[in-house]
């Protein structure tokens, strides 16, 4: 960690070994000509230590719960610089370990504060809320944990710890990876800015965070999808060897337009999500992240070539993930190369799923609201009202239908 004239290193004293051959790990803030040593409370087997990643190697148990927590520290010890740098003040790097290590000791933590709050709320229920608006905030807080475990690489972190950024990076993930919608993400970001603001009544903080940035409310905007001749410029598009990784992204939105999966889940596909039927036919049963309603998906032959194409005995998923990050960035570019108007995103494969691909085809929309895993059809009808091929063949039908109810009766004249 560096910015300008202050960074931290994290190390290992090799010299104090314990009877079991733990090495204490130390760390050493530096900033303009001033230098603090601390202990992180912590030790690990020297064996298992990446002094250049000043972290351990490996996903076992140990260097996954090491690793967390010393991600958590660096972010306190960071905290505490940008509180002094806020003060206007001289300060020195014992100055920001002092600080840092008594809000270490002192201040709790951000989904701390927030059971807190719903304890509070349990309370209230039949009396002020009701016992949906509580159920709501649980799942609130289910997404707020997997965020969190996400960007900062923990399972909770202290209120010094958020920086400017976080809310940005939270509709990100609420709204490009899981799928909500602007408004369910405004509840979650808002249900955030009410926890700071009761830290901040309680002096758990020194200011109130994100007092001041606005949520937008979000316009009910109709699910966009690709036409048939957006999803046939993205098939045809070729690659250089060199771009595999551009290749992948398009393969899994190619494969999210003829499921209907969403990012998250498509990702987390395996080999037991696969089951056939009684014809031979390939389907896909899985549980939607988002609502753990249960998925059942007939695999057209475009899928299962997908599939296959990615077919690998080096992993258990049936795709090879990229970052989310890096799927939407290459998105921007497929979209530019394929000439398409639409903006691609993650969400968009799902909407072409549900227009495109099975209700103008004239798949029944109670089907489709099973596969696509909502909770209710009125979900799904807002798909139903944004397919104009759909509405057009219905109105020929119906013109077809008129015709012949006057044939009818003119014939029915004449005899």
């Amino acid at each position: 960690m560096q910015t300008d004239k202050f960074k931290v290193l994290l190390y290992l004293k090799k010299s104090g070994l314990d009877k079991s051959g733990q090495a204490p790990i130390m760390g050493r803030i530096t900033y303009e000509r001033t230098i603090a040593q601390f202990s992180c409370k912590l030790s690990c087997d020297p064996k298992l230590w990446n002094a250049r990643e000043s972290r351990l190697n490996g996903k076992s148990r140990e260097a996954v719960a090491t690793n967390g927590k010393l991600e958590r520290l660096l972010l306190s010890v960071q905290s505490a610089y940008r509180v002094l740098c806020e003060r206007g003040k001289v300060f020195t790097a014992t100055d920001i370990k002092e600080l840092f290590q008594g809000s270490m000791q002192t201040q709790i933590t951000i989904l701390e504060r927030y059971n807190r709050m719903v304890e509070d709320m349990a309370q209230k229920v039949g009396i002020e809320i009701k016992a949906t608006t509580l159920k709501s905030y649980y799942t609130t807080r289910k997404h707020l944990q997997a965020f969190i475990s996400e960007k900062y690489h923990t399972t909770d972190i202290l209120f010094g710890q958020l920086e400017e950024d976080f809310l940005e990076c939270l509709q990100h993930y609420s709204v490009g990876k899981l799928g909500h919608s602007q408004g369910y993400y405004r509840k979650m970001a808002l249900t955030v800015k009410k926890v700071c603001r009761l830290a901040y009544r309680e002096g758990l903080t020194e200011r109130q965070l994100f007092a001041h940035v606005e949520i937008e409310r979000g316009e009910n905007k109709q699910p966009r999808a690709l036409d048939r001749a957006s999803l046939d410029k993205l098939q045809a598009l070729t690659f250089e060897p060199y771009e595999v990784e551009l290749e992948t992204a398009r393969n899994l939105f190619l494969f999210s337009c003829f499921t209907g999966v969403a990012y998250c889940d498509m990702v987390a596909l395996n080999r037991e999500h696969l089951f056939t039927d009684d014809e031979g036919g390939l389907w896909l049963k899985f549980r939607r992240q988002k609502t753990e309603n249960l998925c059942r998906v007939k695999l057209l032959p475009e899928a299962v070539h997908l599939i296959a194409q990615y077919q690998s005995d080096e992993r258990t998923t049936l795709f090879a993930p990229i970052p989310y990050s890096v799927y939407l960035v290459q998105l921007k570019a497929l979209q530019l190369r394929a000439g398409i108007s639409i903006p691609l995103s993650a969400h968009v494969g799902r909407h072409t799923f549900a227009t495109l691909i099975t209700l103008e085809r004239g798949v029944p929309i109670e089907t489709v609201s099973r596969m696509l895993g909502h909770r209710n059809i009125q979900t799904t009808e807002r798909y139903a009202h944004v397919t104009p091929k759909k509405l057009f063949d219905e109105f020929e039908r119906f013109l077809s239908f008129t015709e012949d109810l006057q044939l009818s009766f003119f014939l029915s004249l004449k005899t």
